[in-house]
């Protein structure tokens, strides 16, 4: 079954930077397009990045763009977010996302707070 398991949220000082994993299990990763999603409390899940499966395409949300990197590598199954710069309004739940034809799936979600 896909599994996905994000890591490396926490508490960061506003300007500072975090890098996001997500690895996944359970199919053939290089095969899919991968995205990271967030939610801030109150507001609706938005996507934040998307890049395909051989790495390329890399698409980001206005807000973030400058400032944060997708990228992956398919030899670790292995899904990263680079966030420099981060600001307060970057705080919230990130999510790793694949989707197929007639579903998708989410892993659990890491927190990511931005504070002084």
């Amino acid at each position: 079954q896909v599994q996905l398991v994000e890591s490396g949220g926490g508490l960061v000082q506003p300007g500072g930077s975090l890098r996001l994993s997500c690895v996944a299990s359970g199919f053939t990763f290089s095969s899919y397009a991968m995205s990271w999603y967030r939610q801030a409390p109150g507001k609706e899940r938005e996507l934040v990045a998307s890049i395909n499966g051989g790495g390329g395409s890399p698409n980001y949300a206005d807000s973030v763009k400058g400032r944060f990197t997708i990228s992956r590598d398919n030899a670790k199954n292995t899904l990263y977010l680079q966030m420099n710069s981060l600001k307060p309004e970057d705080t919230a739940v990130y999510y790793c996302n694949t989707r197929r034809v007639r579903s998708e799936y989410w892993g659990q979600g890491t927190q990511v707070t931005v504070s002084s």
